[in-house]
């Protein structure tokens, strides 16, 4: 007990009076925009992805589109984000002759990364729908667009909002890689915090914790969104 608190004093020390707090805030806001803008680019092109995935295969066009579609998600769930950081930081970009920092990297490997999940969740998603509604729709003389992102998207979205807040709070955890790119994530800030003064336990102790409060709180807000949208239901 007396070395855990000579951890905790140590901690202190650095968290306080060396002003460790203020690279943990920017860990933290940094963790935040790599998770909240890699899943909103994740939610574009994951809708591109499935929409692309469910479209009548008669046409070759329409089956080439979907063979690439099926090799971008493969890339993406074959390989770790970490391979895919490293690869956009130092080859994919440089290659093209774009100069990015490194959190913009993140924010767009993450999003790319978020795309290939969220595309079989959706995907699922529609799948799930009754034919019955699209069938209806196009019967009304609505367009395959238009039916889909009307009628059967918004069903979906019902049935995979648990698993897109899955994919959320998997994205903040895996937020921890960033540092390979030269990001201050939360990770890097407390690490920088052991580093000052050769002591992990209480750090790293710390950090865990505030994943923890984040995915809690993710949690919470996706059981607040299901109840709102069962009260919607039930309205109608």
């Amino acid at each position: 007990m007396g070395n855990f608190g000579v951890s905790i004093d140590k901690f202190l020390k650095s968290f306080i009076e060396m002003e460790g707090y203020k690279t943990v805030l920017e860990g933290l806001k940094n963790t935040a925009i790599i998770a909240i803008g890699g899943l909103l680019i994740g939610l574009l092109v994951g809708m591109l992805l499935a929409f692309v995935k469910v479209l009548p295969r008669y046409k070759k066009r329409v089956r080439f589109f979907q063979k690439i579609c099926d090799v971008y998600i493969a890339f993406f769930r074959g390989t770790p984000i970490v391979v895919q950081l490293l690869l956009g930081y130092f080859v994919l970009f440089p290659a093209i002759g774009l100069r990015v920092d490194g959190l913009t990297v993140s924010v767009i490997v993450f999003g790319l990364n978020s795309g290939a999940y969220v595309a079989e969740i959706m995907r699922g998603g529609i799948t799930a729908v009754d034919p019955g509604q699209l069938e209806a729709a196009r019967a009304l003389g609505l367009g395959f667009g238009v039916s889909m992102f009307k009628i059967v998207v918004p069903q979906a979205m019902r049935s995979i909002l648990p698993s897109l807040g899955n994919e959320f709070i998997a994205l903040v955890k895996d937020t921890s890689v960033a540092s390979f790119v030269a990001v201050a994530d939360l990770k890097y800030a407390f690490q920088r915090i052991g580093d000052g003064n050769y002591e992990y336990m209480v750090p790293y102790l710390v950090m865990a914790v505030i994943y923890i409060v984040l995915v809690l709180l993710i949690t919470l807000l996706i059981r607040i969104m299901e109840r709102s949208l069962a009260k919607s239901d039930r309205n109608h």
